[in-house]
């Protein structure tokens, strides 16, 4: 009876099985990397969902938020809480602040125009403070109606500062709203023949925040 010893693998056939079989791995792992980085789990961020997320942020300059120092003066057309001011409002407080550094006293724009997004934000930050949206609404109205959103407020400091345009104010049509608030004041050019109109005591009592 005949017989054959069989034949053993050689280490050339050996090599070549590692060599196609690590292949195929590092196929698979760079395929499942792939996946991963085009996965929509972790898209890149678009420039409008950038765009919004800033928009999310703290206000900014150019919402409205006055730099420190700012005054009533030409120079301050470049601070968009100035410069957006309706320019029949802001004509007449920087003729007031020209009249009134004759007599040493210099007017400070504490807020002038807001954008909304930064009413909203003063609004929330004041009912934090106060407690309530009622209690809230005394001091800040919504983006929705106020004047400062629509450029038609300006708040002047210091102290000396109001204190002046309490006297001389209605002579430019300059006129405090509330009289919880000294240092909010908007144009009521009739003021110039007719003196101010009597003061709300506090926001909620002005019609137009109810509107």
């Amino acid at each position: 009876m005949n017989t054959r010893t069989p034949e053993r693998s050689t280490p050339r056939r050996t090599s070549r099985i590692a060599v196609v079989g690590l292949a195929a791995i590092v196929a698979v792992i760079g395929f499942i990397g792939h996946q991963v980085l085009q996965s929509p789990s972790s898209p890149a961020p678009s420039p409008l969902e950038i765009l919004r997320g800033e928009q999310r942020g703290a206000p900014g300059e150019a919402d409205g938020v006055i730099p420190d120092g700012v005054t009533v003066s030409v120079f301050d057309d470049q601070v968009p809480a100035v410069a957006n001011l309706d320019p029949d409002l802001l004509d007449a407080v920087r003729r007031a602040a020209s009249d009134a550094a004759e007599s040493g006293v210099e007017f400070h724009v504490n807020s002038g125009w807001r954008s909304a997004h930064f009413q909203q934000q003063l609004l929330q930050d004041a009912v934090s403070d106060y407690g309530s949206e009622e209690e809230a609404a005394r001091w800040v109205a919504t983006a929705q109606t106020s004047a400062h959103v629509s450029g038609d407020a300006i708040d002047i400091g210091p102290v000396d500062a109001t204190s002046w345009l309490a006297q001389h104010g209605a002579r430019y049509g300059l006129c405090q709203i509330y009289g919880n608030e000294s240092w909010h004041y908007e144009l009521r050019s009739a003021a110039i023949e007719q003196g101010c109109p009597e003061m709300y005591p506090d926001p909620t009592h002005d019609p137009r925040m109810w509107q």
